[in-house]
């Protein structure tokens, strides 16, 4: 006669622990499926190396963009601020003498060779009571450089043959520096034109209220100018009617 052994059933603990066990490892299972799609250790490499760095110019020097305005006396035009350009002058005055002490020898000074500074006036003829406007224009041919175009270096030279009739630094009044990088190929030019008011110039009649008139009627006169100690290459040519 065969005897039968009844298999004898598990206790409901017993279940218990075996589904949490099943549930744990799916949970493991899912826990590295993420973390292999968020962070793959084979881009390890890639994600510690150093994050680019932007390039940058080679000098802390603004770059030129017009050449600083003299009035017609010789000294640096200044403008008059709004409401809310007074509240901030001071912070723009600090901003700047931080840019000029940020000076580094990352780009040469340029040379003169390699500069060509012109000699513009607005009009060729003037006829009574027209006042000529005369401005810079300077072109950097060489590389990258450093030019001083403040009103400490800018003159403005009015001749008839070999008379001097007036001179922009006679009567200057706080002339200023201005450091600043010329790229290879940059032209700039007078921010605004300075006036000459058709008289002589001296060191001895800055305040006078009467200073002799140039001749007109014809009268021919050429423009001289330099900038950062270079002379320009031509004078502009222009008649008083």
């Amino acid at each position: 006669m065969t005897e039968t052994v009844a298999r004898r059933r598990h206790s409901p603990a017993v279940y218990r622990r075996r589904r949490l066990v099943v549930l744990l490892g799916l949970a493991a299972v899912i826990a590295l499926v993420v973390w292999l799609v968020v962070a793959p250790p084979w881009r390890g490499s890639a994600a510690d190396g150093p994050a680019p760095v932007a390039s940058s110019t080679p000098t802390g020097d603004p770059v030129a963009t017009d050449l600083p305005a003299l009035e017609s006396d010789g000294s640096a035009a200044t403008p008059t601020p709004g409401p809310s350009d007074a509240a901030t002058a001071p912070d723009a005055e600090s901003s700047a003498t931080a840019d000029d002490a940020a000076v580094t020898s990352a780009a040469e000074p340029c040379v003169p060779g390699d500069l060509l500074v012109e000699a513009v006036t607005d009009k060729t003829e003037y006829a009574a009571g027209e006042n000529p406007q005369l401005s810079i224009r300077l072109t950097n041919n060489g590389d990258a450089c450093t030019l001083n175009v403040g009103t400490t270096g800018q003159v403005f030279t009015v001749m008839s043959g070999n008379d001097t009739w007036w001179k922009s630094t006679d009567c200057q009044a706080e002339p200023s520096d201005m450091m600043v990088l010329l790229e290879e190929g940059q032209v700039v030019t007078s921010a605004a034109p300075i006036t000459w008011d058709r008289t002589r110039s001296s060191v001895e009649t800055c305040g006078a209220t009467e200073r002799q008139a140039a001749p007109a009627g014809g009268a021919s006169y050429h423009l001289y100018v330099s900038i950062g100690g270079v002379n320009s290459t031509n004078t502009a040519q222009f008649l008083l009617l």
